[in-house]
Parts: structure tokens; C-alpha cells; sequence
């Protein structure tokens, strides 16, 4: 066989496992539509689209419940948690790259070392941290605990380390505090690990389930995922509605998958250089 032919032969391949990799991934999401599209009497009758199409789920989610309201709780809880982590990581991110100082490498081996330790273990003490501070049943008690990333702060520390030190060097020559060499020197040479920081801690936060439902105890500050487990019931399930509000919940993170993508792909990439 020619090379060539074998080469056309190669992508040819490539194009048709991408294909089917591509439908097997979106077959659920395919379904998902179709299922917020179809009343009722339709909703176990038809695999995916049904004859009749049905906008009846999308008004009850909106009137029936206070679906806005827990969308703007869930928006304001993880933008807030977003830029505060995104501050502090980045910024103890500057400190462990480009500074040195008594017991730097315990501090890393001790931030590391939290990495093991499941978030579920450390829940009640500080709940009980929490419940002093009255902070409990709180947005700030949501916010609070989150507000620093070990793995941001390490994934900082890496994009940092290829900043050249000679360009911080310049900078303070020419007179600049160490807060403005990282605002406007450090923090432009970042951008694609900030965007990538930005699409892992807005999904975790957007997605945090077991917390909130923990502290949270009025649904007037409830977030989207303690929402939608309401409308699981013990004598009735409103799948029309959970399959609606689930389709609306996903919609801000695909968005925002699709902004940064670029910069998630190389803010990954460009903390894997160097170690």
C-alpha cells in the first residue's frame, strides 16, 4: 500500500471514531432536549422527540416554582467564590514561585499533603466553626470556606515559575510595589491559567451539592442543585420540570466552556512545562 493511500486511510479512521465518539457523547444531551420538550403524556411514550411539542415544562418551572430566584443564588455564590479564589490562589501562587523564605517547601508539602485529605471529613468541624461564627444558613458561609484553593494555588505556582525574574527585576527598578508587579505584570503573563482556573473552580462551585444542602436550610437561599432535588419526591417526581431546570443549569457552564476553552487548553498546557 501506498503511503499516501495509507496516510488518507489513517484520517479517514481518525474522522469516523471522532464521529461516533461525538454521538455517543451528546446522545444524553440529545435526549435531555427532547425530554423538555414533550408533555406528560409523552414524556415515557418517546425515546427522544416527540409528535407534539410542548413548551408546558418550561412555564412550570418558571411559575411554579422560584426557579429565578435559585438561579441567582447559585450565579452569586459561585461568581463570588470564582473571584475569590481566583485572588488568593493567584496571589499565594506569586508568593511560592518567586519568593524565598523559611520553610517554603514544608509549606508546599503541607498544601499538598490537604490535597488527600476528602472534603467530606473536614464538614462537620466546620460546620461547627461555622455555627460559632453564625454563619450558617448564610451565603458567606458558602463563600468563606471555599475562598482558598489548594489546587489553584499550585497550578498559579507552576504558570508563575516561567515568568523571567529579570522582568520583575525591571519592574522594580523602575519603582514598582510588589502588589503592582503582580497585578499588571504577573497577572496579563497568566491569562490562560487564569481562564483555565476559571472554568474548574466555576464548575465546582456551580455543581457543589452536598455543602449547601448541608448548611443551607431556606429554600429562599437555596442554589440550583438543592433546588432541583426538590422536585424528587416521595409520592411524586416532577420529571418534566427537573429535566427543564437541569437543561437551564448546564446552559452557563457550556457557555462559558466555550468562551474559555482556548484558554483552558493552554493554561493546562503551560503548567505542565515546567516543575
Amino acid at each position: 500500500m501506498r503511503p499516501q493511500r495509507r496516510t488518507s486511510l489513517s484520517r479517514a479512521l481518525i474522522v469516523i471514531l471522532l464521529l461516533v465518539s461525538a454521538v455517543v457523547a451528546l446522545t444524553p444531551l440529545v435526549w435531555l432536549v427532547a425530554a423538555t420538550t414533550k408533555g406528560p403524556d409523552d414524556l415515557f411514550h418517546y425515546t427522544f422527540f416527540a409528535p407534539r411539542f410542548s413548551a408546558q415544562n418550561y412555564h412550570d418551572l418558571f411559575t411554579k416554582v422560584p426557579f429565578l430566584r435559585y438561579l441567582t443564588n447559585s450565579l452569586f455564590v459561585t461568581g463570588a467564590t470564582v473571584i475569590v479564589q481566583l485572588f488568593f490562589s493567584s496571589l499565594a501562587g506569586f508568593a511560592l514561585a518567586k519568593y524565598e523564605f523559611v520553610g517554603k517547601k514544608v509549606v508546599m508539602v503541607i498544601m499538598l499533603t490537604t490535597l488527600l485529605i476528602p472534603g467530606q471529613v473536614v464538614m462537620a468541624p466546620l460546620y461547627e466553626q461555622l455555627y460559632h461564627l453564625g454563619l450558617v444558613d448564610t451565603r458567606l458561609g458558602l463563600i468563606i470556606p471555599g475562598a482558598v484553593s489548594v489546587f489553584g494555588i499550585f497550578l498559579f505556582r507552576q504558570s508563575i515559575l516561567q515568568v523571567p525574574d529579570e522582568l520583575l527585576q525591571a519592574a522594580r527598578l523602575d519603582g514598582c510595589s510588589e502588589f503592582r508587579i503582580y497585578w499588571d505584570i504577573v497577572m496579563p503573563v497568566t491569562r490562560p491559567m487564569i481562564g483555565a482556573f476559571c472554568l474548574i473552580s466555576f464548575m465546582a462551585a456551580w455543581n457543589n451539592f452536598l455543602w449547601p444542602q448541608i448548611l443551607l436550610h431556606h429554600d429562599d437561599k437555596f442554589t440550583l442543585p438543592i433546588a432541583l432535588n426538590q422536585m424528587i419526591g416521595i409520592y411524586g417526581n416532577q420529571y418534566g420540570m427537573l429535566m427543564a431546570g437541569t437543561l437551564v443549569s448546564v446552559l452557563p457552564v457550556a457557555i462559558l466552556f466555550l468562551v474559555l476553552q482556548r484558554e483552558f487548553v493552554a493554561g493546562l498546557t503551560a503548567g505542565a512545562v515546567k516543575g
